[in-house]
């Protein structure tokens, strides 16, 4: 009885011995993160900024994979269905709570095919022009809008994103008719404005920042409650003559659902300490980007409160896409 007990024990301690270190070896291969937008915009920039020095830290290299289109849901989907083990992060950003209604069909479940792993930060829209239009605030740009019906064309970063979102949300509380045109992300969005083919954007601080500082566009507001310390001489979108309005962008870090607690919570210990370095905190100061982290628990309450909140306005606007 003892001597089968002692084997038993033995094996039992062989067997945690071999576990310990296969759960130590977490990465054991170079890891995949999905960026849901082409290479150039807000999204893409954050993620490499962070995925350098992650890799560091967890001695691996994180390939950045940019799957752009479909509204953001084409990476989404490709994220959701990859292997629970760790290997694969998803760079969600607030667009994603919003087609969590806006979509009629989509190819995966926001909530439950995700398991939250942080908050990363986030940053405010910017009400941008081309040059060659002569509103120089929001007030002369919703006179220009209105003496003009349906001719000014306003980009976005596609259909569903957050920069739709801001501007349907800003045509709905001026009550202004513009035309909008999607792209496959903020990098081709803010090109198309460079570029005249769309005169208005809502885009994000760190997409269209440089081009801002260049001339090559002009700022009119910014959508948060409170003016951005990247862009200070820019009033709010409210201060600037439509009260009440307010929204942001916002990006969290996922993985699929079934990665296990403790893989979970090593990534959100090492982004912790990653979004505290001078040079990465810099590099996102450079784009307008403020850092910010949370506990898993944390993103998960936001991002029901956020599909929560979004649900309300789709159905409000009566907006759709199949």
């Amino acid at each position: 009885m003892k001597a089968g007990y002692r084997t038993w024990l033995l094996c039992l301690i062989c067997g945690l011995t071999w576990l310990a270190p296969a759960a130590a070896q977490y990465p054991n291969r170079p890891i995949r993160f999905v960026v849901p937008f082409p290479p150039g915009g807000g999204t893409d920039t954050m993620a490499r900024a962070i995925g350098t020095r992650l890799g560091e830290a967890l001695g691996q290299q994180i390939v950045i994979d940019n799957r752009g289109g479909g509204g953001a849901n084409i990476g989404a989907a490709l994220a959701a269905a990859s292997q629970p083990d760790g290997h694969t992060w998803f760079l969600m950003t607030g667009t994603h709570t919003v087609n969590a209604t806006l979509y009629r069909k989509l190819g995966y479940d926001l909530v439950k095919d995700f398991v939250p792993v942080t908050h990363l930060g986030g940053t405010a829209y910017v009400v941008v022009v081309h040059p060659s239009i002569p509103a120089k605030s929001v007030k002369e740009l919703v006179a220009l809008a209105k003496a003009q019906p349906g001719e000014l064309r306003h980009s976005s970063s596609g259909i569903g994103s957050g920069p739709h979102l801001a501007g349907e949300l800003f045509k709905n509380m001026t009550g202004v008719h513009m035309l909008h045109v999607p792209y496959k992300g903020g990098g081709p969005s803010v090109l198309a404005l460079v570029g005249g083919e769309a005169k208005v954007g809502f885009t994000t601080t760190p997409s269209c920042i440089t081009q801002l500082k260049a001339g090559r566009l002009r700022g009119l507001a910014v959508s948060t409650a409170q003016r951005s310390p990247f862009l200070p001489d820019l009033p709010t979108v409210a201060e600037a003559g439509v009260p009440g309005y307010e929204t942001s962008a916002w990006y969290g870090l996922v993985m699929p659902t079934g990665t296990s607690k403790e893989i979970v919570s090593q990534v959100n210990a090492k982004t912790a300490k990653v979004l505290t370095l001078s040079d990465v905190r810099a590099r996102l100061d450079a784009t307008g980007m403020v850092p910010q982290t949370s506990s898993p628990e944390e993103l998960n309450a936001k991002i029901h409160a956020e599909v929560a909140k979004w649900a309300k306005v789709v159905k409000a606007l009566g907006l759709k896409v199949d």
